[in-house]
């Protein structure tokens, strides 16, 4: 089949488009900016690149327009596509029908951890021999590629709950129909789609309707807009997960063995089951990993040999990658963009600092506020608290925000300063940082590659 697919530099329509060629299809696609690391995945793998939405971009031998979230009535591609009746799909849409049908597919939803969380699920099916396919929305460090078809009926997925496409306003995961589910955790995001955390709670609802009553649910205890989730109706098995404080009442537990979450414990109905020791920090990550033992439990994978498999996980690019050479000052770059990611990756980076460093160190906050629900200002009122891990905190105000960052600084417990000049930024952490610093860049962007220009100039970019 000829595809052509709208938006195609995107993480999601990317990884997509790969997994279309290698379903045999002919596929091209355009976008409004073609650039590294994507489209160097997609040039490899065979496929045509246009740079901009003009009609002409698509074949004219098309068989059928995969439209990304991304575009919207007026753009020229799209306008082209309708007006000569060319048949067109969602991606996800196309996703659940061309390649997640009738496989079993575990998604992992939420509003935090779901690129970490995915990626070490489909890194423990993998390291158990079950070949999985996955589409993750980032590059997970022990695979090469961000999307594969496997080799197995196993398939893990990324269920991210923004809307599908201009003509579909569900959120993209109803359209998987999974049989596994793991749910992080449910906080307000996406304001420019969704009106409050409510409307975001009935997307979920959706989800849930669509898992099997052979199926299973994952969460966190204690998540109350989970818990108004499950109440709206389930049909599903759900296993919860939570931190043994001396109670009981989940069936599964965790214990940390460090102080810097390097090492835990997993207990099943109060005995020990399994031991991770490896190489991420924070009570967050964890979480997140006792939540893929157990959906991986449910696929048939034992909790010895998950912890097995954690104990070689290599994280996902981007989230807490360790971007500096040999220097003593240690540069970081994260995704992290919204003010409870932005606490969680900051206290486990001071705890793993503190473990690996007792002698001291500081630990910088670089920030780039630049989601679109940041820019309207719904989380400004977390933001000054979500730093308080770090010693420092450097803001960055992005152009397009509609208000100023200086009343997140002056609300900061530590020192905060706020800069427009990314030049400006940059000169003063350098000259601030001494050895034993480690220094944070977080940003759901590229953030005009601060990272790299701040490790080389601290001792090497690697």
């Amino acid at each position: 089949m000829r595809l052509h697919i709208l938006g195609i530099c995107g993480t999601f329509m990317g990884s997509l488009a790969q997994l279309a060629k290698a379903l045999g299809h002919d596929v091209s696609g355009s976008d409004a900016g073609v650039y590294p690391p994507m489209s160097d995945q997609l040039l490899a793998a065979g496929i045509e690149l246009t740079e901009g939405f003009a009609p002409e971009g698509i074949p004219t031998d098309v068989d059928l327009v995969i439209i990304g979230n991304a575009m919207s009535r007026g753009n020229p591609s799209v306008e082209y596509v309708l007006d000569r009746g060319i048949p067109y799909i969602s991606g996800p849409q196309w996703l659940g029908e061309f390649v997640l049908r009738g496989r079993w597919v575990a998604a992992v939803a939420g509003t935090h951890g779901k690129t970490t969380t995915a990626s070490m699920l489909a890194w423990i099916l993998e390291y158990a021999g079950m070949k999985p396919g996955y589409l993750i929305g980032g590059v997970p460090q022990n695979f090469s590629v961000s999307a594969r078809l496997g080799d197995s009926p196993f398939f893990v997925i990324e269920a991210d709950e923004y809307d599908t496409a201009f003509f579909d306003k569900r959120s993209k995961f109803v359209h998987y129909q999974p049989r596994t589910v793991i749910m992080n955790n449910l906080e307000y995001d996406h304001a420019d789609i969704f009106p409050d955390l409510a409307a975001i709670e009935r997307q979920f609802h959706h989800l849930v309707r669509t898992i099997p009553a052979s199926g299973q649910i994952v969460l966190p205890a204690g998540e109350e807009a989970l818990e108004r989730v499950l109440k709206q109706g389930c049909w599903t098995p759900v296993q919860r997960i939570e931190q043994n404080l001396g109670t009981s009442a989940c069936e599964w537990q965790w214990r940390l063995d460090s102080d810097d979450a390097s090492r835990f414990s997993v207990m099943y109905q109060g005995e020990d089951t399994a031991h991770v020791n490896w190489s991420l920090s924070g009570l967050h990550n964890v979480r997140n990993a006792v939540a893929a033992m157990v959906a991986a439990r449910h696929m048939g994978v034992t909790p010895i040999v998950s912890a097995e498999a954690l104990g070689q996980f290599q994280s996902v690019k981007r989230r807490m990658e360790c971007v500096s050479g040999d220097s003593s000052i240690r540069v970081y770059d994260d995704f992290a963009h919204h003010p409870t990611a932005i606490a969680t990756t900051l206290a486990g980076a001071k705890a793993q600092q503190s473990t690996k460093q007792p002698n001291g160190g500081r630990l910088f906050a670089i920030l780039e506020p630049r989601s679109n629900t940041m820019k309207l200002g719904h989380h400004k009122d977390q933001l000054a608290g979500s730093v308080a891990s770090a010693d420092k905190a450097f803001w960055f105000q992005p152009a397009d925000m509609g208000w100023s960052l200086a009343e997140v600084a002056e609300r900061c417990d530590i020192p905060a300063q706020v800069y427009s000049d990314l030049d400006e930024l940059v000169t003063a952490v350098v000259a601030d940082a001494r050895p034993g610093d480690w220094i944070v860049c977080m940003s759901n962007g590229s953030f005009q590659g601060v990272s790299k220009r701040l490790a080389a100039l601290v001792g090497g970019y690697k």
